[in-house]
């Protein structure tokens, strides 16, 4: 896809998106276990880095939205107002408490893998932004970093079949971003695993049904997440030959939200926005004479354009995350 309209007009938008929600405590959606009556508290108090934006890892990814969109943009006139935003969450005591809660007996699946990679995500961004405020919310984020990436190893090992939904609970694409997260952070001992299971769950597969998707709330297509993790591992040709096998046809169109205020039903913009990105990312690691790149890259600008005219942000239902996805692949952040 092409990003000439990504300018800074482009970019406040989505910026405003998520300077709106990331100090907003309400609505919220909490998912924990409650040990006693002292784990009933206000987000705020919970999880005082990342409260906002109606749950967790919407929180986490509007704050990496701001980070990324500072970076690209610095002396855009939204950016001294996300750097207050990301100074006011990013304090090396809201992030003990994060670490504190996310330790918390009971709360071994918190986020996992969705939200748990969205963090890692974050993480990269600062390490990759040469910045003095950045480094500064770097370090403070390093102690949540240490706990979600020892909670994943944990998990990974002891889990023998790939989650293949479309929401929040799909490994491969979580499974992308941990392994872009370990390679921007020389993590090799972290990303050798994660590659490693993907290589197991993924390089056997053949003939996904595409054409079975999308289930009505997804916001991840399994099939092409699935292929936009498996071209992060293999070499050009040695993809090309797993995807004809994989995907032997790719033939979509862009999905319709009936009702925009249906938290669900909003799921489906965002399926237009990953699917876009994915398809940019399994184009690329093509070999430059495939034939199949040029039709994976109209289709990719039609998903994109689709997804990009659905974000509303008097819908607050889809507003609250909508604008990471957006900025994710106007900005062709998953090209590595």
């Amino acid at each position: 896809m092409a990003n000439a309209s990504f300018d800074q007009m482009q970019a406040a938008r989505f910026a405003r998106l998520a300077l709106d929600c990331v100090h907003k405590q309400y609505p919220n959606k909490i998912a924990h276990s409650l040990n006693s009556d002292a784990d009933v508290k206000p987000p705020r108090e919970l999880t005082p880095a990342f409260y906002g934006c109606y749950d967790w890892h919407s929180s986490v990814h509007g704050h990496w939205l701001l980070v990324r969109l500072v970076r690209l943009f610095p002396d855009a006139t939204f950016a001294a107002d996300a750097r207050r935003a990301l100074a006011q969450s990013l304090t090396p005591a809201n992030l003990a408490q994060e670490v504190k809660y996310l330790e918390t007996e009971g709360r071994g699946s918190f986020e996992r893998p969705y939200g748990l990679a969205w963090l890692l995500q974050l993480s990269a961004e600062l390490r990759e932004f040469d910045d003095p405020e950045a480094h500064q919310w770097s370090a403070a984020l390093l102690p949540l970093e240490k706990a979600v990436t020892a909670r994943i190893v944990a998990w990974l090992p002891k889990m023998d079949h790939p989650i293949r939904t479309g929401e929040h609970n799909n490994t491969a694409f979580s499974m992308g971003l941990m392994i872009d997260y370990a390679r921007v952070s020389d993590n090799a001992e972290f990303g050798k695993l994660v590659e490693s299971r993907a290589r197991d769950y993924y390089l056997k597969d053949k003939g996904c049904p595409l054409n079975y998707e999308p289930s009505g709330e997804d916001f991840l297509s399994p099939c092409l997440a699935e292929a936009d993790v498996v071209r992060r591992l293999l070499p050009a040709e040695e993809f090309a030959r797993w995807l004809t096998a994989f995907l032997p046809r790719i033939d979509l169109e862009p999905t319709h939200v009936a009702d925009p205020s249906d938290g669900k039903l909003y799921h489906l913009a965002g399926l237009n926005l990953s699917r876009a990105w994915m398809l940019e990312g399994i184009g690329s690691k093509l070999p430059p004479g495939d034939k199949r790149r040029a039709g994976l890259t109209a289709l990719a600008d039609r998903l994109a354009q689709a997804g990009l005219d659905s974000i509303k942000s008097e819908h607050y239902e889809g507003g609250h995350w909508l604008g990471s996805f957006a900025v994710y692949l106007v900005s062709h952040r998953g090209h590595r």
